[in-house]
């Protein structure tokens, strides 16, 4: 097996035991993709096992793709074996197994963006008032239910005595009806679906539990509920399951992830062989004695410590800056200075908690010219035009689709109100039919006044021609006819708006991705429509990372997982956002919040870096701030910059304390030398009074005093405590202000 001559001694007992049940706990940058993408090429070239009998399953359309080239380049050719996502393996079988379901073949797969259009067209429906009942409220909910596998008529029945109970139910039976109608799945109905039809055809189970005799499942303490079900009934006749997975980075258990799935495998599946990749080959030494001194803290956890062969390297840099401000102007000087020679900018990250933290950053980068990128804001599969297209493409692909219809039905304008609208949905509903079958009824449409009537049913044929000939048409050519038959690019050429010109150019580079997977479908089979579309509904936001951008990378840390850079930075290093507020005093919270904060810092491959503001404000409300409890876990041996407060009982034995209670190996240097030998006191004296150079020499106020502030106008100092001014504005009223940051100047008389 000289392939698998770079596997170390871990890895390859991984590789090689191939029957029963096999729990790799693979730490972060311990190879996992490789351990199994080796296993995947053992078994058949070694083994002998066909291609066919291999399921392996992910999270990612990222990570599924990597493992296949990888497997694919070890066979030395594609394969027949299913390497995909939970959602999309469940989506082909209940393809395939279409005649046992209530859906046709051609079901639609609703994204989140159209889970919303049709719980906000249940809420207008319903009268409900929105303030109470927020759609992303009632989608979690109902998320939640069908994870349970709770039907409306189940969660009303548990929920009996909760006064919000008959307004949700109401919503999530009407959400389940108009799926229904419009012959759609949403992306809980996929797994819940193929649960449901292995459950009630044990014939269609037997046949895929004799195909799949080998299943693996990627970052399986990822896994919710139902999923856990999904592979326990494919895995229990044979029970050669091997999942991968690392109970220290599950960090969305706020989404449905059971980190008992992994804890109790063992137990669930009797006679486990546990295989444990500790080596670690990303991160330097010291990255990762830091980032186990801070997980260990959790009680939950299989026992494991990574390691390396790498140098110890840097030691973890932390600067507390004045503000939020400084703090990022800080993070930017630092990415100028060390972006040298061989460096590019895409080697650094900025991983922060919330994305409201991502503003001061893209200021400061934009301030210095640093190009960046931010991970998680709008993608471009949500821009408008690129929907109203695809749902032009979806409407091809399922003309019973109201919802993509009703995206489209006035796009471009075409005089249809809220009156015809009202018209075109009582027909249909009381005809049984869908809003397009309508639209092809040409008496209707001669009932309608003169452009509207006519537009809508060029519309309407447009999109049924394509639709009859889908199967026999490129992509492509369907794309482009819609752009045309649908008068959307013309409606934008008339504009001659630097808007429509940037749509345009949008709408043109989609054509890209559509032929690159046209390219890329062509050695597998026929590129479809529908296989198209589930790839764009199917996308996440790491699958939207492009590596080789030379550009910052701004992005949240759950959505940093399964990413690594040179260069990290953490801001927000404080109580109350990192961890929050409410995470503190619930015990199972705070230790997904230490995860998290696990996963960020194993991203960092060369330098680690910690930032916090002593003064933060946020959603338009400003504080002083406490450290975060995180960076008292830090072993001080580990860390240099900005000393990290902690009380008296959480230094540990032989660590020398001065007055103040901070904890160090030597007393507190000068704020010139405290980033020792790092070039960073400089730089973080440059960034804070560059921040603050425009600001006057503050001046110290008393009760009675007269005073002007740049927004609330002139006012009375009515008390001065600290650091904390209260001031009765002549119009604004009375207002507290922080004395060392608020713009205010005497009135002398």
């Amino acid at each position: 097996m000289a392939y698998s001559d770079n596997l170390n001694k871990k890895q390859l007992e991984a590789v090689m035991h191939t029957e029963g049940p096999l729990l790799i706990l693979a730490g972060a940058g311990s190879g996992k993709t490789s351990t199994m993408t080796h296993r995947i090429a053992y078994l058949i070239k070694e083994k002998g096992v066909d291609p066919y009998s291999i399921l392996a399953v992910t999270f990612t359309n990222k990570a599924a793709g990597e493992m296949r080239e990888r497997v694919e380049k070890l066979l030395g050719g594609p394969d027949t074996l299913w390497i995909m996502t939970f959602h999309a393996a469940c989506l082909r079988i209940l393809r395939t197994e279409a005649g046992l379901s209530r859906y046709t073949r051609d079901f639609a797969v609703y994204d989140p963006v159209d889970q919303k259009a049709v719980i906000k067209n249940i809420i207008k429906e319903y009268n409900i008032e929105e303030k109470n009942f927020p759609y992303r409220m009632l989608i979690s909910v109902i998320s939640k239910c069908k994870e349970a596998q709770h039907s409306p008529e189940d969660y009303r029945k548990i929920y009996e005595k909760n006064f919000n109970t008959e307004t949700i139910y109401r919503v999530y039976k009407r959400y389940e009806e108009v799926l229904k109608k419009n012959n759609a799945m949403d992306f809980d109905d996929l797994l819940l679906n193929a649960v449901r039809l292995f459950r009630e055809n044990e014939e269609v189970l037997s046949k895929y539990r004799k195909r799949f005799r080998y299943v693996m499942v990627d970052e399986y303490q990822d896994t919710n509920r139902i999923q856990y079900r999904l592979i326990k009934m494919l895995a229990e006749e044979h029970k050669n399951l091997c999942v991968v997975g690392d109970d220290d980075q599950c960090i969305y258990q706020w989404r449905g992830a059971d980190i008992s799935n992994i804890l109790n495998f063992e137990k669930d599946f009797p006679g486990t062989k546990v295989v444990k990749l500790e080596q670690n080959y990303r991160s330097t030494g010291n990255i990762l004695k830091a980032a186990y001194s801070v997980i260990k803290n959790n009680t939950k956890r299989k026992p494991k410590k990574l390691w390396t062969e790498a140098e110890e390297g840097s030691k973890i840099i932390y600067c507390r800056a004045d503000d939020e401000k400084a703090e990022a102007y800080y993070v930017a000087q630092e990415i100028d200075r060390l972006c040298g020679p061989g460096r590019s900018f895409s080697d650094f990250a900025v991983l922060y908690r919330t994305n409201v933290q991502s503003r001061t950053f893209e200021e400061a980068f934009s301030a210095r010219d640093i190009p960046y990128r931010v991970i998680g804001g709008t993608r471009y599969y949500e821009r408008k035009e690129i929907k109203d297209m695809m749902a032009y493409m979806r409407l091809v692909q399922n003309p019973d689709d109201d919802i993509s219809l009703m995206r489209i039905i006035n796009e471009p304008k075409r005089g249809v109100g809220q009156k015809t609208l009202d018209k075109l949905k009582a027909l249909a509903s009381v005809r049984g039919q869908s809003l397009f079958s309508v639209l092809g009824d040409e008496e209707i449409m001669d009932s309608l006044q003169g452009r509207t009537g006519r537009e809508l049913k060029g519309m309407h044929d447009a999109v049924k021609s394509y639709s009859i000939e889908k199967d026999d048409l490129k992509i492509s050519d369907i794309y482009d006819g819609l752009l045309v038959g649908s008068g959307y690019i013309k409606a934008l050429e008339t504009q001659n708006a630097t808007e429509a010109d940037g749509r345009i150019e949008n709408l043109m580079e989609f054509k890209s991705v559509i032929y690159d997977f046209e390219k890329e479908a062509m050695g597998e089979e026929a590129p479809s429509l529908t296989g198209f579309l589930e790839k764009i509904a199917l996308l996440s936001d790491v699958d939207n990372h492009d590596p080789s951008e030379n550009a910052v990378v701004l992005m949240t840390l759950h959505s940093a997982k399964g990413l690594e850079f040179d260069f990290v930075f953490m801001p927000g290093m404080e109580d109350g956002l990192f961890p929050g507020w409410r995470k503190l005093d619930e015990p199972d919270e705070m230790e997904e919040e230490r995860r998290l904060c696990y996963v960020g810092m194993t991203r960092a491959k060369e330098r680690l870096c910690f930032t916090g503001a002593a003064y933060r404000t946020m959603y338009g409300r400003g504080d002083y701030t406490r450290e975060s409890s995180f960076l008292r876990e830090l072993d001080p041996k580990l860390t240099e910059g900005d000393a990290i407060f902690r009380k008296r009982e959480e230094v540990r034995l032989g660590e020398k304390v001065d007055l103040d209670g901070f904890s160090k190996e030597e007393p507190l240097r000068p704020f010139e030398e405290r980033f020792s030998g790092s070039g960073n006191a400089n730089i973080l004296r440059k960034a804070v009074s560059e921040v603050h150079e425009k600001s006057e020499k503050k001046e110290s106020f008393i009760a009675g005093d007269k005073v002007a502030h740049s927004k609330f106008g002139t006012g009375l100092v009515v008390s001065s405590q600290g650091k904390v001014i209260t001031v009765i504005f002549d119009k604004a009223g009375t207002k507290k202000l922080a004395a060392d940051i608020a713009p205010l100047k005497k009135i002398k008389e």
